[in-house]
């Protein structure tokens, strides 16, 4: 889950030589707490709702999606992109400063740029095709985050890649930053509601906001884009505050794991047929029978009954097609 580079953090006990352990297997540990703890508070919120089978539909299928994800990141051995670009960013931007000053400009230009892709993504049709992914979720819940494209892995491991050269960070400062923004992911996709998402909400992205953003509307869920700040969405005005009637997208059913897979290699948004134009028999009607009057040379007395006619023949014409 994240990349394999680590440092030490030593825990602060009676005996500082207690005990060290290393930061990737720390803040694993910490997500995987948090995470159980938030599983365990939706699982007895929804032991009674009676649609309760299609989340635990969304859940085997987004189980079974990160657990293929991160075998097949480790086959490809993408996280090793990381190591090399911690091997080639000595010279960049934040090379010099200190490191907790280090860390906090990180997180922030991070988090921004996290939030940039994925406007990215809902903007243009080839990245929304493998984004859509997430968002045909029916059940917003917490295991909504880990229900993602692998290629949206790969691509977001080469920008975190860039950003480790272009700015000059550590492997163990982009670990830190990863996982905060996995807790936040977490916490943010739950389908809990939290009193202290009133105040939350001006400075972090919360349920409530989050769940815009999966409405099947397109008008709603293109906004809230911030992974941890909201800050972004206030300042670039894609900031919405409201309750989605519906989740997921329209027209896209509950999907296992093997279709969810195929999913994201369907067409971004089909092409809608063509409507055939509303025929109005009243005009036809008068046509044939204008027709029928011309051939006679307009003479009077047989308007009704060009009309009749006209009638018959055109109802006819219409029911044969």
């Amino acid at each position: 889950m994240f990349n394999n580079i680590s440092t030490l953090i030593i825990i602060p006990v009676i005996n500082p030589d207690w005990l060290k352990i290393p930061a990737e297997e720390f803040m694993l540990a910490v997500i995987i707490l948090f995470f159980c703890s938030v599983l365990t508070l939706e699982l007895i919120q929804i032991r009674h709702d009676p649609a309760r089978h299609i989340l635990f539909q969304s859940y085997r299928t987004n189980f079974l999606t990160l657990i293929f994800n991160d075998v097949l990141m480790s086959l490809l051995s993408v996280s090793s992109l990381l190591l090399l670009a911690e091997n080639h960013g000595n010279d960049g931007l934040l090379s010099k400063y200190n490191l907790p000053l280090k860390t906090l400009i990180s997180f922030v230009l991070l988090d921004l740029i996290l939030y940039l892709w994925h406007k990215a993504n809902h903007q243009f049709e080839f990245l929304w095709m493998f984004h859509k992914v997430h968002h045909s979720d029916r059940s917003m819940n917490l295991s909504t985050a880990f229900r993602v494209h692998f290629s949206d892995l790969i691509v977001t491991t080469v920008i975190k890649a860039l950003f480790m050269i272009f700015m000059g960070i550590e492997g163990a400062i982009l670990a830190f930053c990863g996982a905060v923004t996995t807790l936040f992911t977490i916490f943010h996709h739950t389908r809990l509601s939290f009193r202290s998402e009133k105040w939350l909400k001006w400075f972090f992205i919360v349920p409530s906001l989050h769940r815009v953003h999966h409405s099947s509307q397109r008008k709603e869920h293109d906004s809230n884009y911030g992974a941890v700040l909201s800050i972004w969405d206030r300042i670039f005005r894609t900031l919405s505050e409201l309750q989605p009637k519906a989740i997921g997208l329209e027209n896209v059913g509950g999907q296992n794991f093997f279709e969810l897979l195929r999913f994201g290699f369907m067409p971004v948004r089909p092409t809608q047929p063509k409507q055939q134009p509303a025929i109005n028999i009243a005009d036809m009607v008068a046509e044939a029978a204008f027709y029928k009057a011309e051939l006679r040379g307009f003479a009077p007395g047989w308007e009704l009954q060009d009309w009749l006619d006209a009638e018959q023949e055109t109802i006819r014409s219409v029911m044969s097609h």
